[in-house]
């Protein structure tokens, strides 16, 4: 049978349900029912035969009980047995229940809930409140894939207006559902009799919401400013109103409304992330993002999950995403790569590249010509200062490490876990936690031995398209491990202090930039470590403006990026990190990195 064939499974756990009920093992059969509606919740033998142990117990529910860790085929197995004995009400609220936990499946695709007569069986407002329990449960909008198993509610919605055309919540709630449905008009035309029939606040919000999804700013912003008249002391009106303008362009006005709700209550969290998130979209200040961090950390008990910071740091470089590598062998290899073998490829380099940069590109294609004309000076093959910790050596322009491949439990975390994109730096900390009981010597294996990417859809997009992503991948999310090695050592006189900044002064390498990434995550996660990496931030940027004084610095541009991602770091070294992420006037464009890694995740997610 195959495994990816739920209806044939249905039918397998149907069968076992037949011979317990032949057997009078009605708890048994219930849990085959129970397993069999997870399989395929609509399939019509399965409802037979849950009919048939209803009949068999005498309805009784408890064959499929209720707890706090209750199987979700016997809360929907018990929805249809209240609904058929005369609670539908109540079964109603499981299968809501049951859409929350699993809002992909097909629980409410049933006759019983789409019958056009069950809303006038119902009381109104019972029935808006399982509307918004739906809403509350599912994206908003609902992504067009996972909206087939959500109709069935709306179709509850339609039926339940037509039965109570005059009930102000109702109306709401059936809005709210047919926006996040992708049904646009009709959720402006049900909010709208909604505050006809009783304006309130929350019908005033939900016709703001209406109106934004049609594209209707004006009469959106009227509506949501007839909610603050109504209730002005809900500051979360307040926040939607400041989103509403700052995305359309009136950032002015949008912080005024912020100002004006903080003004009201400093803490309240939705208005203290929207005025973070919308000062970054004025400034584009990292500080502004690092104090939304900490109140995220003090603030563990927000009324609900807020995405504004990762909004703000998706797809931008460090705070949300590796930076792209590049250079002439990186080039020569992507060449390689797409000819498919078809031609031999030969590179002069006018300079030395990093050394991970060198042995990626000819462990990817094996044979390639890369001829090095000369080595600039300051030599780029030796650390920029003495270190203890040094992962390289050179044979002329050949690189090797120095220390041994890392254990293959450690090749297997490090493979479970590096990832190009995170949702901010503190989350990059903490999906790192996994690496922690490494020793220091498989983590310093890791960084110039990286493993094969996995056998999964990133593996395959990374290794077929840029294997140079996967190391710097391996090489990020290894550093981030050194930040939880030895934790109970005192930062200062750590090790995972001392290896990081002596990674980050050795050989010029894409394992600087991962290093100093940690560093700057850790000043993230821990105030008291700021005005220590910061330091170390400012010393490294201004070494490697004087270096690319006398010649080019391949990490140049990603260290910057970094250090203007770094808090509390000094005005003069800000402006020193944007100068360098301009370039030299005469320098010519470089290639679209952050295109060809927004393609590879296109790759990844099967978008073209």
């Amino acid at each position: 049978m195959p495994e990816d064939d739920p209806a044939l499974a249905a039918q397998e756990e149907l069968a076992l349900a037949r011979l317990a009920l032949a057997d009078g093992n009605l708890p048994h059969a219930a849990d085959h029912v129970a397993a069999a509606l997870v399989r395929a919740p609509t399939l019509p033998e399965v409802h037979e035969t849950l009919a048939r142990v209803a009949a068999a117990s005498g309805g009784d529910l408890e064959l499929f009980p209720l707890g706090h860790h209750a199987f979700v085929g016997a809360v929907v197995a018990r929805a249809h047995l209240l609904a058929a004995t005369g609670h539908p009400a109540e079964g109603l609220d499981l299968l809501a229940a049951a859409t929350g936990y699993a809002p992909g499946a097909d629980w409410a695709g049933v006759p019983w809930v789409t019958a056009p007569d069950l809303p006038e069986r119902l009381d109104p407002e019972r029935t808006a409140r399982i509307l918004m329990q739906i809403c509350a449960a599912v994206p908003d909008p609902v992504p067009r894939r996972l909206r087939d198993p959500l109709r069935p509610y709306l179709v509850l919605a339609r039926n339940a207006v037509t039965a109570h055309p005059g009930h102000a919540l109702l109306l709401g709630a059936a809005s709210a559902l047919a926006r996040r449905l992708g049904e646009v008009a009709l959720a402006v035309t049900w909010a709208a009799r909604g505050v006809r029939a009783q304006p309130t606040k929350l019908g005033e919000v939900w016709l703001g919401y209406a109106y934004r999804s049609a594209g209707r700013t004006r009469d959106a912003l009227a509506a949501l400013g007839r909610a603050v008249t109504l209730d002005p002391d809900d500051l979360a009106v307040y926040a939607d109103i400041a989103g509403t303008l700052a995305d359309n362009g009136r950032l002015d006005e949008a912080l005024d409304w912020i100002d004006r709700a903080l003004a009201k209550d400093p803490t309240f969290d939705c208005a203290v992330h929207t005025a973070h998130r919308l000062r970054f979209q004025r400034d584009a200040d990292v500080a502004h993002l690092v104090a939304l961090a900490d109140f995220v950390r003090d603030h563990p008990d927000d009324t609900h999950e807020h995405g504004d910071l990762a909004e703000c740091c998706r797809s931008r470089p460090w705070l949300g995403q590796v930076t792209p590598a590049g250079g002439p062998v990186l080039d020569a290899l992507r060449q390689a790569l797409a000819a498919e073998g078809a031609a031999r490829v030969a590179v002069r380099l006018d300079a030395l590249e990093p050394p991970s940069a060198m042995r990626t590109a000819t462990a990817a294609v094996p044979g390639l010509d890369v001829e090095v004309l000369a080595v600039a000076d300051p030599d780029p093959r030796e650390p920029r200062r003495a270190t203890t910790c040094q992962l390289w050596r050179y044979e002329g322009t050949i690189a090797a490490p120095t220390v041994p491949s890392p254990s293959a439990e450690a090749a297997e975390r490090i493979r479970q876990l590096a990832h190009p994109a995170w949702p901010h730096p503190p989350a990059a900390y903490d999906g790192a936690v996994g690496l922690a009981t490494l020793e220091l010597a498989d983590l310093l294996g890791l960084l110039v031995h990286p493993p094969e990417p996995p056998v999964t859809a990133l593996g395959r997009v990374l290794a077929g398209q840029d294997p140079s992503l996967w190391v710097r991948c391996v090489q990020v999310w290894t550093c981030l491990g050194l930040l939880h090695h030895r934790t109970d050592e005192p930062w200062a006189e750590s090790t995972r202090r001392r290896v990081l900044v002596e990674l980050v002064w050795g050989v010029e390498d894409w394992i600087t930039e991962a290093a100093l990434f940690a560093l700057v995550t850790a000043a993230w996660v821990d105030p008291a470590v700021r005005s220590d990496v910061a330091a170390v931030v400012a010393e490294r940027i201004a070494d490697v403006a004087a270096v690319a004084r006398e010649r080019r610095v391949p990490i140049a541009t990603s260290l910057a990026h970094l250090a203007l991602a770094t808090p509390d770091l000094d005005p003069a070294t800000r402006d020193l990190a944007r100068e360098l992420i301009r370039g030299p006037a005469d320098a010519p464009p470089r290639p679209g990195l952050f295109t060809r890694l927004r393609r590879l995740f296109a790759a990844l997610l099967g978008r073209t």
